[in-house]
């Protein structure tokens, strides 16, 4: 899968033509199992390909709270890493006081959006993310499912201000309900994923993970033939099809594997040290 207006390949980094110099990465499902583990062989392997001068930019629905311990872990300290489905991505930089910045924010009038599902899912909760701070948000979320501040509030507030990305949240569904949901409706204006559970994010219409990186890929002037995906989430589909190298985790739909160019092992197996660990020596897993 490439990208329509690549340029030629640059020396790929390691001195082997053809092999990724851009490697984008989810988080959840793909380098964290869904105890939140990382295990030791994933952590060598994302180190020992930054090492190796390959770009590695975590791409994760993920916000920005979220996403800084799972960089910390790793000891990505330079490059770029796209949060929150793609509305936000951050430039990683020591020299800076917190050692990051937020380069691009991408936001949309969520009202029209919200009140659609508010008529659907009455008893859902709705959530607004607040970049860098936490979420404005009507009931509380599950324990340990939002990072940053959660700040309780009528829902007629979450319509007051352009958002970067929405949250609806309804335990009384399944990820089934809201699939079939969300097409009969008919959302515009926005772009949505539907999570494993009952999870709906909602962006602006046309930004995904894909967008942010090609920003990102474009930025760092790596060709489009270079870049690598890997990933086992509805929200990694886009990707996949922006990478030229697609990797879907043996834990994924099959729907998401179907999207993908092959598929390595499970996230309980260290199917993404497997892939990284092909980079390094030059072969596919």
């Amino acid at each position: 899968m490439t990208d329509g207006g690549a340029q030629p390949d640059p020396p790929a980094p390691g001195g082997r033509p053809g092999s990724p110099a851009l490697v984008a990465l989810d988080i959840d499902g793909t380098i964290l199992d869904h105890d939140q583990r990382m295990s030791e062989p994933v952590r060598e392997a994302v180190q020992a390909v930054a090492r190796s001068g390959v770009h590695v930019v975590l791409s994760t629905g993920r916000s920005l709270h979220g996403t800084l311990p799972v960089l910390d872990r790793l000891g990505l300290l330079e490059g770029w890493a796209v949060c929150s489905n793609g509305t936000v991505t951050l430039r990683l930089d020591p020299s800076l006081p917190e050692g990051y910045e937020v380069s691009d924010i991408v936001t949309f009038d969520p009202t029209s959006a919200l009140m659609l599902l508010r008529e659907h899912l009455p008893t859902a909760a709705f959530a607004v993310e607040e970049i860098g701070r936490g979420y404005r948000l009507t009931a509380p979320f599950p324990p340990g499912e939002l990072d940053g501040d959660e700040v309780i509030v009528p829902f007629e507030d979450l319509l007051d201000a352009p958002a970067s990305r929405v949250i609806v949240r309804s335990p009384d569904h399944t990820s089934a309900d809201f699939l079939a949901l969300t097409e009969g409706l008919g959302l515009h204006g926005v772009n949505y994923f539907v999570g494993w559970t009952a999870w709906l994010d909602l962006a602006p219409s046309g930004v995904s993970k894909a967008s942010a990186l090609e920003v990102v890929r474009r930025r760092l002037g790596v060709s489009g033939a270079a870049t690598m995906a890997v990933g086992d989430g509805r929200n990694d589909v886009e990707m996949f099809a922006w990478a030229a190298r697609a990797v879907a985790m043996g834990n994924s739909e099959p729907e998401v594997k179907a999207a993908a160019d092959e598929v390595t092992g499970g996230v309980e197996e260290d199917g993404l040290a497997v892939v990284l660990r092909s980079l390094l020596n030059g072969s596919r897993h």
